[in-house]
């Protein structure tokens, strides 16, 4: 028999009657008012106010169970899928329900409505996808919950509404592809979870600057490792800032953290992710990640500063010390100049200098569970007057450098193509070279013109010599000198103006005989 919704007529309207609800509601009257006194079931096992009922075939749970239990397991059985009706008898004292290894695939909102409550649900080893509405909206005295090793692959921000005392949430070995940062952020957020386990999915990258808004309480029991992460150095300095506050997530499974090259998405090669840093990453994109975490502080001079020291023990009943770099004890109350701490542990410097720049230390005390831890922060101070002027100046540099750059290659330019010649000039020029090194070497060079006919190279081989003969000018003012170069123009005459035919024999005679040249008077 299924429960369907109806409207009922008022004078004001219609008003719509919850079905869960009107169940709920109608288990628990009949729980209380007509019900027999409990009994264990020849399926299970009781031993005072433990119920065991695993291994048994079972598809809901027994409605004749002792009112009094306080833990209840229906392990190993064939529960399909819960509803209201799953459990006929409303169980007060039920704090641990044990539901692994069934063949659970949804839950209907209202299912929990007869063990309100929980603190401790295992859901571990089932067939769930997603979650959606919250369905888990009436435990809210749940403290632990296990999810692990279904096939979730999807989670809606509201689908833990309601769990406001929640702590601890086990969601490895599903098939997620995101992390669930709206169990941080956002209206549907626990406050109160700390510890969240999503290794063993399908995560590659996480949001990284969003989570360093995450209080380091909560951080520090995210486990993250066995995802198939890409190697980023951004995720790298997340988990190396983590290492270095010895966060037991990354500590204690430091080994199951590993990346996947972008070019092998495949994954046959995973590497280490925080073994000796492989990745190269700078020093700048490491400082930038420990500045998003609020561990590194820059400030100009006159600045004021509020310094929270994010310690995981940071709950009621811890106190806070600050010591400055020149070990000076800063505490709630001292008046001190420039400084100022509170008693939720933030450092406040009212009017920063230089010299306030250093390593500054925040210890938690918490004396009644015997814990402590320091957190060390640096502040660096600098003065934005001289950073500005000495911008200036390398900006001033830089842009005479560049300046003369593009001058000179400007200058290239027009050196190549805007020459001041055109081009039927240059071919004139190169005619005119041409003509007049033919012209040296047909009266210098022995070698015979390449381009004479074949008959006349050979009456051509002899030497030709240029004899330049003096004149002698009738003037008394030389004084008998010669003088080679009037000034009209050399006189010269060349013995081999018309063409001879001669012999080699003769020719050779005529340029190296012993009988000397006399010039005509």
């Amino acid at each position: 028999m299924s429960l369907n919704c109806w409207t009922l007529p008022t004078r004001l309207g219609v008003c719509k009657v919850n079905c869960r609800a009107l169940a709920c509601l109608l288990v628990f009257t009949v729980s209380v008012c007509g019900s027999a006194p409990g009994m264990c079931p020849t399926a299970c096992i009781c031993a005072s106010d433990i119920v065991s009922c695993t291994n048994k075939n079972l598809s809901r749970v027994p409605g004749n169970l002792y009112k009094s239990v306080k833990q209840l397991d229906l392990s190993y059985n064939k529960i399909g899928f819960l509803e209201p009706k799953w459990v006929p008898v409303l169980f007060e004292k039920l704090n641990t329900l044990i539901i692994n290894h069934n063949t659970i695939s949804s839950i209907i909102t209202g299912s929990f409505c007869t063990t309100p409550n929980l603190k401790y649900l295992d859901l571990s080893s089932n067939s769930l996808k997603t979650l959606g509405s919250p369905v888990f909206q009436e435990l809210r005295a749940l403290e632990v919950l296990l999810l692990y090793k279904n096939q979730i692959a999807q989670i809606e921000s509201s689908a833990f509404g309601g769990l406001y005392k929640l702590q601890k949430l086990y969601l490895s070995y599903n098939l997620l592809l995101h992390f669930p940062l709206d169990l941080y952020i956002g209206k549907h957020k626990l406050t109160e979870l700390m510890l969240l386990d999503v290794s063993f999915n399908h995560i590659q990258s996480l949001p990284v600057q969003r989570l360093s808004s995450v209080p380091a309480k909560h951080l520090s029991g995210v486990y993250l490792h066995g995802n198939p992460f890409h190697c980023d150095c951004t995720l790298y300095s997340m988990l190396l800032f983590w290492y270095q506050r010895h966060f037991s997530s990354v500590v204690d499974f430091k080994s199951e953290y590993t990346c996947l090259l972008r070019s092998e998405p495949r994954g046959y090669n995973k590497l280490p992710l925080l073994h000796d840093n492989f990745l190269n990453c700078s020093e700048s994109t490491v400082n930038s990640s420990f500045q998003a975490f609020g561990f590194i502080h820059d400030a100009q001079v006159g600045d004021r500063l509020i310094i929270h020291c994010d310690s995981r023990i940071s709950d009621a009943g811890t106190d806070f010390v600050w010591i400055s770099p020149d070990n000076k004890l800063l505490e709630p109350d001292m008046e001190t100049d420039n400084f100022r701490v509170f008693h939720n542990g933030s450092l406040e410097i009212t009017d920063a200098q230089l010299e306030d720049s250093g390593l500054y230390s925040c210890i938690a005390i918490n004396k009644k569970r015997l814990l402590n831890e320091t957190i060390e922060v640096r502040i660096n101070v600098s003065n934005f007057t001289v950073t500005r002027s000495h911008a200036h100046e390398a900006f001033n540099t830089a842009f005479t450098t560049l300046a003369a750059c593009v001058a000179s290659i400007v200058l290239v330019l027009l050196y190549l193509y805007l020459t001041p010649c055109p081009c039927q000039c240059k071919t004139k020029r190169r005619k005119k070279k041409l003509n007049q090194s033919s012209a040296h070497t047909s009266i210098l060079n022995s070698t015979p013109p390449q381009d004479l006919p074949a008959d006349e190279k050979k009456t051509s081989t002899g030497k030709r010599v240029v004899f330049l003969e003096p004149v002698h000018e009738p003037k008394h003012s030389q004084n008998g000198k010669v003088k080679l170069f009037p000034n009209d123009n050399v006189i010269a005459e060349s013995i081999l103006k018309t063409t001879r035919t001669k012999s080699d024999s003769d020719s050779v005679n005529s340029v190296f005989s012993d009988t000397p040249f006399m010039p005509s008077t």
